[in-house]
Formats: C-alpha cells, structure tokens, sequence
C-alpha cells in the first residue's frame, strides 16, 4: 500500500487561503472579505475556491471571539486543532480533494476507502498518526502475505521440482548431497 505522507498540505492549504485574502483586505479576514475574496477572478491562479470554502462554510466556528473576523491565532488555533484532533471524513473529503492538498487522487481514494479502519480510536476523525500506522500495518501485511505466497511457492527450490532432471542442469539446493559422481 502507498505511503499517504501526511495532511500537512491540507493545513497549509488552509493558511495560504487565509494569508491571500488577509493580504487584500485592510479589515482583515471577514466572511464578506471571503465572499469578495471567492468571486475575484484576479484571485483564481491564487486563492484555492476549497480552502476559502471552508473557511467560508465555518467561519462561526472558527472566529471563537464572535469578533466577526478571523484573526490569525484564531487561524492557528483552527490548524493546531485539525492537525491534533484530525478530520472528519467530509472534512478531508472537501479539502483534500482542493487539488492542492499534496496527495493524488489515488491516496485520497484509499484514505476514503479504509477511513474507517483508520480510525482506530473510533472517534470519527482521522489524524497523521492513524494513516501512519495504518500504512505501516498495510506494507506489514503486505510482505507477510508476500512471504507466505514465496514461501509456499519456493519449496521446490529447495526439495527440488518433478519437472527437473539432473539432465537439464536444475538442482534443489540439497542436489549437490545426492550428486552422483558421474553428474560431475
């Protein structure tokens, strides 16, 4: 199985959108900055419409003082919290699927995919910890199951092949004990 690296490009998604729209309001980063911020075609190539989505979608609760703007601890403290308490299946569903989350369609799908499986603590969310060890478990698995396949397979190189004869020059390991002199 793939290694799925990390959400980090999620979270710093999540900044970028929230510095680009800081960076063009003097009022700072207000839902009506965001919706004038997301209609501006001048920001296309550099604001991500998924990124200032969610930041549009959640701004109650991401602005904790009711101020009507999301400051930058405030912002902070929205990374700090996705990235230790992780996300929900919409919440990595919307954002990694930004285009710029770092992770091919295909780890995304399998991350969909297995979302449940890990999540090993059940609480509906899913953190880098858990996809590490989840594709640590997966390539565990994966060679387990490898070796046992060769190890089934592999025997004849060791006892020798029935389809082998000392004429075609094919020999088991232990064939050099039985080797009879004439073979040499």
């Amino acid at each position: 199985m793939a290694n799925y690296g990390s959400l980090s490009g999620i979270y710093a998604g999540l900044t970028n959108a929230y510095s680009v729209i800081a960076s063009q309001y003097d009022d700072g980063v207000t839902l009506d900055n965001i919706l004038d911020a997301r209609g501006n075609t001048s920001n296309a190539t550099i604001l991500n419409s998924s990124f200032a989505s969610y930041l549009q979608n959640n701004f109650s609760s991401i602005d904790k003082n009711s101020d009507g703007t999301i400051s930058s601890d405030e912002m902070t403290t929205l990374t700090n919290n996705l990235s230790t308490q992780g996300l929900t299946r919409e919440q990595f569903a919307q954002l990694a699927l930004s285009g710029t989350s770092g992770l091919s369609t295909s780890t995304i799908n399998n991350i969909l995919t297995h979302f449940d499986e890990m999540d090993t603590n059940g609480d509906g969310r899913i953190t880098d910890a858990e996809i590490s060890a989840f594709t640590v478990n997966s390539a565990k698995q994966e060679k387990m199951d490898e070796f046992r396949h060769q190890f089934a397979t592999d025997m004849s190189t060791f006892y020798g092949d029935d389809s082998s004869s000392s004429s075609s020059g094919s020999y088991s390991m232990l064939s050099y004990r039985y080797k009879q002199s004439s073979d040499s």
